[in-house]
């Protein structure tokens, strides 16, 4: 083939699609589930709106050749959210050769092993917080080790990447020298996963792995000196020791720089989750549990202190009927976090107590975000509602001691209609660092419905319907409204 048809094929294929959406609502905040896993476009204030454009070329279009390329533009006008006027939502570029992608942008990436649409999240790296641009090297989707006839396969990827959240931060910090803030951060994250099983011969199938992410290097501001340390009582740090700090994020090592010779850590915000998952595959259906353990050190990651927080789910896709199509039902527990005292070794006591883990939250990064979203799972409050916890200027999570009872439920009556809904109930105790005077309760509920007609192939109105209530977030009651219009481009014969 020559280089122009080569060229030519990247003409083909391509979708294409138009939104505009809008949030009205009264009470405290916008509806949680109007605000939450939205890949960040979304707003937690009561009236927001945008008009987003994008086109984008999957990879798969060249299934039938051994390179493959894709690519992907997502821009956004929008207006009430938190002063973005113009955002860049994607852009990538995807390089594949046989199984092994290369994907270079910024890119929307989904669950690992949860249901998209049903689930409340992911623990680690989910779909809360804007998408970060990254240098990706991945295994998409599961490939067969050879020799296993088909019983083994493994899926991975290792990704660097950067945060820009830089002015969301600076601006919410607002100049206030007690809060910290970093700038410049950089991203790493990693992923291996094993598959046993073959559903075409036995309907039983266990998924397992790690995935580990850390926020490493940039600049630390307004950082607090701690005991021993001479200097001023808040200083700025460079946070970059060169290539031996991609080191450390990749195999965790070395220290930050305030850790002294009493703090023991490693350097960056490390943190990560242990997933395991069994299916079962039946004649039109199928069901699924599975569980994801978060980690923040040493103590959670491995069997220190034994693993009492965990997100337990199940899924079951029912066969084919017009009332119900999916049921997923999740429990979300982060209460013990290893439990509630921390003390490094010392010389009058040589004892080395890891609790007290502060999940999402770190010393010199704040917390596991990007401009005010929660980089995991969103039941854990973003930065975003810290203003309602008298927090405001403060980047960190507040409510990260949880326990949470999530249902999500779908439906496709009839070929142009659909229904998805919604509903968690959750428990707070605040953080270890700051607890709530008393356990604090919310609902959030989201309800619903679709409508693709068949005369107008491409259309798609979205009508929502959320509610809040209970102390964590206030009450609220809200609508949403969206309609679509997609298509292809020059669609290949």
């Amino acid at each position: 083939m020559t280089i122009e048809a080569q060229f030519s094929r990247l003409g083909e294929d391509v979708y294409y699609e138009g939104t505009i959406s809008s949030t009205f609502s009264g009470g405290d905040y916008a509806p949680f589930w109007f605000t939450s896993n939205r890949y960040g476009l979304s707003s937690h204030k009561n009236n927001y709106g945008y008009l987003r454009c994008a086109f984008h070329r999957d990879a798969i279009a060249d299934s039938l050749r051994n390179w493959r390329i894709g690519y992907g533009a997502d821009l956004v006008a929008a207006v009430g959210m938190e002063n973005k006027h113009f955002i860049v939502q994607q852009l990538y570029a995807d390089i594949q050769w046989k199984a092994l992608r290369l994907s270079l942008g910024q890119k929307e990436r989904p669950l690992e092993l949860k249901n998209q649409e049903l689930s409340s999240g992911a623990m680690t790296t989910g779909i809360n917080a804007r998408p970060l641009p990254q240098v990706r090297l991945e295994l998409l989707d599961f490939l067969t080790i050879p020799g296993t006839k088909n019983w083994l396969a493994i899926k991975a990827h290792l990704a660097y990447g950067w945060y820009t959240d830089n002015a969301w931060q600076s601006n919410y910090n607002a100049g206030d020298k007690r809060y910290l803030y970093t700038s410049n951060s950089l991203y790493h994250s990693k992923a291996l996963f094993l598959r046993i099983g073959n559903k075409e011969r036995f309907p039983l199938t266990m998924t397992g792995g790690l995935e580990m992410s850390c926020q490493f290097g940039g600049t630390g501001h307004n950082i607090h000196k701690r005991v021993g340390f001479d200097g001023p009582e808040y200083y700025d740090q460079n946070l970059l020791n060169g290539f031996k700090s991609f080191w450390n994020a990749l195999i965790p090592g070395g220290g930050d720089s305030n850790d002294g010779d009493i703090y023991s850590n490693r350097e960056g915000n490390q943190l990560g989750s242990w997933h395991l998952r069994f299916d079962y595959h039946g004649k039109g259906w199928s069901a699924a549990a599975y569980l994801e353990h978060f980690f923040e050190d040493q103590s959670q990651m491995f069997w220190q202190y034994g693993w009492k927080d965990m997100l337990y789910g199940v899924e079951i896709n029912l066969p084919k009927n017009p009332f119900l199509s999916s049921v997923v039902y999740e429990h979300i527990g982060t209460i013990d976090q290893s439990g509630a005292i921390y003390h490094d070794k010392t010389a009058n006591m040589p004892e080395q107590i890891s609790g007290c883990d502060q999940y999402y939250n770190h010393h010199i990064y704040g917390a596991w975000q990007h401009s005010g979203y929660v980089m995991g799972n969103p039941l854990l409050s973003s930065p975003i509602y810290n203003d309602r916890f008298g927090m405001s200027h403060n980047i960190m999570v507040y409510h990260s001691r949880i326990n949470a009872h999530h249902i999500g439920l779908s439906g496709q009556p009839t070929e142009e209609w659909g229904w998805r809904l919604l509903y968690t109930h959750e428990k707070s105790l605040g953080s270890y660092n700051a607890p709530t005077p008393d356990p604090q309760k919310a609902n959030y509920l989201l309800a619903e419905v679709t409508y693709k007609p068949n005369w107008v192939k491409g259309l798609g109105i979205t009508a929502s319907y959320g509610h809040n209530d209970g102390e964590i977030l206030g009450s609220s009651n809200g609508g949403m409204l969206s309609v679509s219009y997609s298509g292809l481009f020059n669609k290949k014969n």
